[in-house]
């Protein structure tokens, strides 16, 4: 079969299994970190840098509504001056870890993007926001790798080629973000502000691992 054909119809097939639950709850967990002025810290290596990067762009700017809270969210592969220090003078492992170390708080989201799921400095960043009681988020692909039993919630590509991985990645950050601002538009007011994950997400989250 035609490459391209087949790259198309696999990438099809990739879509399909995605978990629309498990994406409905990211998006609820999302909302209720924006009503609840929560700090959203996304990161990724390589191609996973990028849609880190464009994610945050993504949340930041095109899910914003006139009167209601815009999302706070840092990229944690966007300085370079940062991450290059801490990866030269305290392994590359560390890299996002001591950056989250500065600002993570409880109940915070940490959003890690690894299509091995393998990644060291995701995995140690991932670690020390369990610690601190953030809630912890997983883009994942190939057999999910560690990260998928580490996370509270995992997205997982069920793939084995790396190119539709990324390429789903990306996509969820899309369909994701268009969620979040049409769910903005589906009350005339903001909504008070909920301390807790709404139910919805709980019922998806009830296997986040003991920290």
């Amino acid at each position: 079969m035609n490459p391209i054909l087949t790259y198309i119809s696999d990438l099809q097939h990739t879509l399909n299994d995605l978990s629309c639950e498990h994406i409905e709850c990211m998006v609820d967990i999302l909302h209720q970190a924006r009503l609840n002025y929560r700090q959203i810290f996304i990161m990724g290596n390589g191609g996973s840098a990028s849609t880190a990067t464009h994610f945050v762009c993504d949340l930041a700017k095109n899910t914003r509504r006139s009167g209601w809270p815009d999302f706070r969210v840092m990229g944690l592969a966007d300085n370079m001056a940062i991450f290059s220090a801490y990866s030269n003078d305290e392994g590359y492992e560390n890299g996002f870890s001591q950056q989250l170390a500065s600002f993570v708080r409880p109940d915070d989201i940490v959003i890690g993007i690894s299509a091995s799921g393998n990644s060291a400095n995701v995995l140690n960043a991932i670690q020390l926001a369990r610690s601190i009681r953030a809630i912890t988020i997983g883009f994942t692909g190939f057999d999910g790798g560690q990260l998928s039993s580490l996370v509270d919630l995992n997205l997982h590509v069920n793939s084995n080629c790396i190119e539709h991985v990324e390429d789903v990645h990306l996509a969820l950050e899309h369909m994701i973000c268009k969620a979040l601002r049409e769910k903005s538009f589906e009350t005339e007011s903001v909504p008070p502000p909920c301390i807790t994950i709404p139910a919805t997400a709980l019922s998806v989250t009830m296997e986040i691992r003991p920290r």
